[in-house]
């Protein structure tokens, strides 16, 4: 069985295209002398801006990373553009085209990416709280009055996902329900929420979707809907592109690799001594390549689509 491709698969199927295009484009600019991303010297965009590439997972997003953002302005020296892909595809399309300097992914984005011909390296990634391994769950989720007690139970059900793309919003359920003996495509009717507030929601109003998924974070946020499994995922990294300056790259690694939100309060940035963002980040741990290999693992044992080359 192959886990469905979608949006991914267009997106990626369209790459070439885009590539043509954009080899097109330097090529009008650097003959009417105007600049070209060649001329950054591996910059997205220039020498004195660094594009911070994420997903929006819910409408929280540019506020959570906004104290991120101001901590690698500050360091680099640079301006820190934000970048918010409309999903997961479009980050991974961005990654390869050369796009975004720095982003956070997560783990399934990450592994398409590099399949796909991005040229990236993993920093770190964040943890939550003190005494932490990096990671958070993949919950399977149901409206809180509901009677399924079990991923057995999810047969015949409408059951929301996050994307195609999404590391626990799709991948990992889908393994799940493999192990469960459902198939994640035929088994039951899946319905893509687009961001991981919107699978609760929806599986909490339990209209258009009769059970879900959803990253732990969001899950703790709504008292409509409840847990019955939880998954460890590996956590999403922080990466840098590698065509940057070497620097550059040294710069965002000692910035980025082991930082605390303390840390990052006493170095100066005011918009990390927040509420909000202490409950989205309390330090970074180093991650390297092999740390997504889990990942990798259940693409092999899902031969999910995106996973491919």
């Amino acid at each position: 069985m192959k886990l469905r491709a979608l949006k991914t698969t267009a997106a990626l199927a369209g790459v070439a295209l885009l590539g043509l295009g954009l080899a097109s484009c330097s090529a009008s600019a650097a003959a009417d002398g105007s600049a070209t991303a060649g001329d950054a010297a591996g910059y997205a965009v220039d020498a004195e801006t660094l594009v911070f590439g994420v997903v929006p997972d819910s409408v929280d997003t540019e506020t959570n990373y906004q104290p991120l953002m101001d901590y690698i302005e500050q360091e680099s020296g640079k301006t820190v553009e934000y970048h918010e892909s409309t999903d997961y595809a479009a980050l991974i399309e961005a990654a390869i085209a050369g796009k975004i300097d720095v982003a956070s992914f997560s783990g399934f984005t990450y592994v398409t990416a590099m399949n796909n011909g991005a040229a990236l390296t993993p920093i770190s990634s964040i943890m939550n709280g003190p005494d932490q391994e990096p990671g958070y769950y993949s919950e399977a989720i149901v409206p809180v009055d509901s009677k399924v007690t079990s991923l057995e139970e999810f047969k015949d059900l409408k059951v929301c996902f996050v994307d195609p793309s999404s590391t626990s919003g799709y991948l990992f359920p889908s393994y799940n329900l493999l192990e469960a003996g459902l198939d994640p495509e035929t088994d039951v009717t899946p319905v893509f929420a687009g961001k991981h507030d919107v699978s609760v929601q929806k599986v909490g109003e339990g209209v258009e979707c009769e059970a879900g998924f959803a990253e732990d974070s969001e899950v703790l946020k709504s008292d409509k809907v409840k847990s019955i499994q939880q998954t460890m995922v590996p956590g999403a990294p922080i990466v840098m592109s590698d065509t940057l300056p070497a620097d550059v790259q040294e710069t965002l690694v000692a910035a980025l690799e082991e930082v605390t939100i303390d840390e990052m309060i006493e170095s100066g940035i005011d918009s990390a001594d927040s509420d909000a963002f202490r409950a989205t980040f309390y330090a970074t741990e180093p991650v390297d390549d092999a740390y997504y290999d889990t990942v990798r693992d259940i693409c092999e044992k899902t031969n999910a689509e995106q996973c491919k080359a």
